[in-house]
């Protein structure tokens, strides 16, 4: 299979001709075309790695050639052939979008170099794309489950507002809903998808540094500033900044924030230059009262008025229990390729323990635990016994489930009364033993002994 496809576009045949028998020898493959419209002709049919484009041919020009090529294609590398002494068009075709440009008369070897060079950069387009892809795919709103009412109208803000020009998004909810996931969404849906997604969570930061990260900071501003420094703003570029718990940064550095927004300028850490800036901000926070916090004067009135232009708040997964099942389905799903297993489905009695527990640790929680069940258990299906004994305990202990003995005139032996429980707390646990022991408050040992005494092992 060859190295790589070569398109020569040149209306000189003995260049063309000369360029294919140097190439193959290198097994490289090689198309010619004698114009640009026959060039362009085989470029739509047949997509090469390369172009090496002649600047001064009849009918279209070489710089018309390449504005089409451009047009069909931003990935393919053109090169440029042009005459001795015609440097400023050279120029401009490199403006235009060409890779680099060779003079005639040339040797056949530096042609050689060029492309070994423009190979390098092809395969480096083709990794960044496939990453790209690939950040496409995982923070897709695909990936955001939600058969709520609540949900579906979450995803559909999100879109507009991702679409939208608005450089400015507060997303609100309690640790695990799916904040993180939601930002990223909104980012790789947006015109700024193949710009950088920055992330910078605040509490993770020093309050003494998190000024300098975020702005960068100037040679000579403190101490250790031996040189000067870009900021996650300026990397950011044109892209997005996701603030994580916006709610904790100090005062001065809400202050920058606010004049980056709106101002669209920003200063380095110790810096007199003004530095333009178009990042989008999406912030998020768990607290359930940021306006509180302006209240007691932690938090600026300004900036969060400037973030809630566009508010989201993901409710807490227990208050939308329509999500509960799909979303474990869809960890079950993911886990499964991850870790080559073939869980299919959940048992009702799982499911029914799945739906009445609170999740306080929301959609993170949820799926740890189908994580940890898909990596441990060897089940197609998850019945109760796989299920962690928290959620078993805490289902039991709310359902007011409790059992009761009545005591006949003619009274009952303590050893069938002792069976009974034992039975109880087996069928509770789904037949785990050890769960089973920890609803009866002793250990498994002792509650196999009991098993044997009773006749039940």
């Amino acid at each position: 299979m060859a190295q790589s496809k070569i398109l020569v576009i040149d209306d000189e045949e003995f260049i063309t001709r000369a360029l294919r028998q140097h190439l193959e020898k290198e097994d490289r493959e090689v198309l010619t075309a004698g114009t640009g419209e026959e060039g362009l002709e085989i470029f739509k049919t047949d997509v090469p790695d390369i172009v090496i484009l002649d600047l001064n041919m009849p009918g279209i020009s070489g710089i018309d050639t390449l504005k089409s090529i451009r047009k069909l294609s931003s990935d393919v590398v053109v090169i440029i052939i042009t005459a001795h002494g015609d440097i400023e068009t050279a120029v401009s075709a490199i403006k235009l979008g060409a890779y680099d440009f060779i003079e005639k008369p040339f040797e056949l070897d530096r042609i050689s170099v060029l492309i070994k060079k423009a190979m390098e950069t092809v395969h480096l387009k083709r990794e960044v794309n496939l990453f790209r892809e690939e950040k496409f795919d995982t923070y897709s709103f695909n990936n955001i489950v939600g058969e709520s009412a609540a949900m579906k109208d979450v995803i559909t803000l999100a879109k507009k507002v991702a679409e939208s020009d608005a450089n400015t998004i507060l997303i609100q909810g309690e640790s695990g809903t799916g904040k993180s996931l939601l930002a990223r969404a909104i980012h790789y849906y947006s015109p700024r998808a193949s710009e950088p997604f920055v992330e910078v969570t605040c509490t993770a930061i020093p309050e003494a540094l998190i000024e300098s990260e975020l702005f960068g900071y100037e040679k000579g501003a403190f101490t250790d500033a031996k040189a000067s420094k870009k900021g996650l703003f300026e990397i950011a570029g044109e892209g997005t900044v996701y603030l994580d718990e916006i709610g904790d940064v100090k005062l001065s550095t809400q202050a920058k924030l606010l004049r980056a927004l709106e101002e669209k300028t920003f200063k380095r850490v110790g810096g007199l230059k003004d530095i333009k800036v178009n990042v989008r901000i999406i912030a998020t926070t768990n607290k359930k009262d940021l306006e509180g916090a302006v209240k007691d004067g932690s938090f600026r009135a300004d900036l969060y008025y400037r973030l809630k232009v566009f508010p989201i708040f993901i409710i807490p997964l227990r208050e939308r229990k329509e999500d509960i099942i799909p979303l474990a389905m869809h960890h079950i799903k993911m886990f499964n390729k991850e870790f080559r297993k073939n869980v299919k489905s959940i048992s009702p009695e799982a499911e029914k323990l799945l739906l009445n527990y609170p999740w306080y640790g929301n959609a993170r929680e949820l799926r740890n635990i189908v994580e940890r069940i898909c990596i441990l258990e060897d089940t197609d299906i998850i019945n109760p016994v796989h299920l962690p004994s928290e959620i078993i305990e805490y289902v039991d202990t709310e359902s007011g489930d409790n059992v009761s003995i009545d005591l006949p005139g003619e009274g009952l032996s303590l050893k069938d009364v002792e069976k009974d429980l034992i039975a109880r707390a087996l069928k509770r646990a789904g037949g785990n033993q050890t769960k089973a022991a920890g609803l009866l408050g002793i250990s498994r040992d002792a509650l196999r002994y009991k098993m044997q005494k009773s006749g039940l092992l």
